[in-house]
């Protein structure tokens, strides 16, 4: 039985997804919200945000995630980054999967990845859950209604958490598969009530096929100046480094808090929601995303209520600490209505050092944002990822290698050729530990991170003294106005300077070897900024 509004000429049935229960198409959010209520999928809290956890997979599982292997992408795709699927293992996991959804009802959302009409991707939802249907409808862009009529998507994802793979059957990993066909534009996941997987299954397509229109993907946030989309600023970085919580600037219009791409007309938003982390999430720091957590039909994941009250424990991570809402860009009210920006006048890549070598801010050369670029240094944080409890440093390339379906040097050249066309000032800008390392230290304040990022963009920072930072050899300031000089320079937090001295050499020593397997494949002028 069909409910809802669909594209009469382009039902599941037509795509071969048959005997199935009731389909239920592009439900709105209230419709949403009810559904996943009474089929106990998700308990509503007073004011309407619905609060739903995901059991055992609280995060992502990158290493369940599988291209199939076909000749048309034989060539193109990062087979070391990226696991194969053979073809037929593929055809099995699908006839098995479609015969599993037979008799059980499904949630589709039509909706657009990309706010930029002529970059967009078209992209149908089909969800076992009617909550993972809410949440995808807030992270995508949802199409006017006389859009729906002449929908037809250009790639399909069919979500099915109670489908468990069998690895030697289906040539995957465990009893949990992400897998991605790009000929038969089809993504199939399994085994995961995690909602993430439908956002970044989304991003690793649009990451895949962008390049070929000469379009950068890119994983960060991004905002612009009051009215000047012409001052645009992105904010690369991983999960937990900062990109929602530091685009959500009450002083900029925010165009997105994770992936936008970078084309011939300027910056535009691949979503049309946020996914903001909760964990310690404060009203007086973040009011903005915090409201979200009480507005109609956020969704809440992973976070534990009061039974009786419903109200919402923002430091109990006793499910995960990767603790997260998901929430429409409406709900923030200095958020751009058109997802829509220019070329970037600034760009700073966020990166939290477990080390506590970096400095909260450095100015980098072309060739030194390169580098880091490539090299992609953060700490992945607890929760994001299963198994991670503690901060990890780690070496993500393009800040996103889980998501990264091409070799690496082709988004580095993408944007090195962005960067010499538009002009940007780039800036390196470490979240993470001062004072010592993990353990020891104390996380960057999160006041000296504004008050730095607010004098980067506002084109003052420009103007201070810099010196000459001895390991890396990129610019660090001196002094700025409202900023601890001390914290300035990361040697001096340490009260023993022989260790901080012995964590950069470390530190410095990670970055060579992993650098290595980009020096063939780079500009002299990237390998002579690799260090110092």
């Amino acid at each position: 039985m069909t409910h809802g509004r669909v594209n009469s000429d382009m039902t599941l049935e037509q795509q071969g997804i048959a005997g199935l229960g009731s389909v239920y198409y592009n439900l709105v959010d209230h419709d949403l919200v009810q559904a996943s209520v009474c089929r106990g999928e998700a308990r509503l809290l007073p004011g309407g945000a619905l609060l739903a956890t995901t059991g055992k997979h609280t995060g992502r599982s990158p290493k369940d995630k599988f291209v199939v292997r076909t000749p048309s992408v034989e060539d193109t795709i990062w087979w070391e980054n990226n696991p194969p699927m053979e073809p037929s293992k593929f055809d099995i996991l699908h006839a098995d999967m479609l015969e599993h959804m037979k008799g059980k009802d499904y949630y589709v959302q039509d909706l657009f990845a990309g706010a930029d009409p002529s970059h967009r991707l078209d992209v149908r939802l089909v969800t076992e859950y009617a909550w993972h249907g809410l949440f995808i409808r807030h992270l995508l862009r949802v199409p006017e209604r006389e859009e729906l009529d002449t929908f037809t998507p250009d790639f399909t994802i069919i979500n099915c958490p109670s489908f468990f793979a069998d690895p030697e059957r289906h040539g995957c990993r465990t009893e949990t598969v992400i897998a991605l066909n790009f000929d038969k534009k089809l993504i199939l996941i399994g085994g995961s009530e995690y909602a993430g997987e439908n956002k970044k299954s989304v991003f690793t397509l649009l990451n895949y096929l962008m390049p070929e229109k000469g379009i950068m993907p890119m994983h960060c946030s991004a905002n612009h100046a009051p009215g000047n989309p012409v001052d645009t600023a992105i904010f690369f970085g991983l999960s937990g480094t900062g990109k929602t919580t530091l685009s959500a600037d009450p002083s900029r219009t925010l165009i997105g808090d994770d992936e936008h791409g970078w084309s011939e007309r300027g910056t535009y938003n691949f979503e049309g929601g946020c996914y903001a982390k909760t964990i310690s999430l404060s009203p007086d720091a973040e009011p903005e995303i915090f409201a979200t957590t009480t507005k109609f039909s956020t969704v809440i994941e992973n976070m534990i209520a009061d039974p009786e009250t419903g109200e919402l424990d923002y430091e109990d991570d006793s499910l995960t600490a990767n603790m997260r809402c998901a929430y429409p860009l409406e709900f923030i009210s200095n958020a751009s209505k058109t997802g829509l920006g220019g070329h970037p006048k600034n760009i700073i890549m966020l990166t939290c050092d477990a080390f506590g070598v970096l400095p909260p801010i450095a100015r980098l050369t072309p060739a030194q944002a390169m580098y880091h670029f490539l090299s992609g240094f953060t700490s992945k944080v607890a929760g994001t990822e299963r198994g991670v409890t503690e901060p990890e440093p780690t070496f993500s390339t393009c800040f996103g290698a889980p998501f990264t379906p091409r070799r690496p040097e082709v988004y580095g050249k993408l944007l090195q050729d962005k960067i010499a066309q538009h002009g940007a000032t780039c800036w390196l800008v470490n979240t993470g530990w001062t004072g010592g390392a993990y353990g020891e230290g104390s996380r960057m304040p999160i006041q000296a991170t504004r008050a730095l990022l607010a004098a980067a963009l506002d084109g003052s920072l420009a103007e201070a003294q810099f010196r000459k930072d001895p390991n890396f050899g990129f610019d660090v300031p001196v002094s700025v106005d409202g900023v601890d000089d001390g914290l300035l320079d990361p040697r001096e937090t340490w009260e023993d300077k022989a260790a901080y001295d012995a964590q950069a050499k470390r530190l410095l020593e990670m970055f060579a070897e992993n650098f290595e397997q980009y020096v063939d494949h780079i500009d002299d002028d990237v390998r002579a900024a690799a260090i110092g």
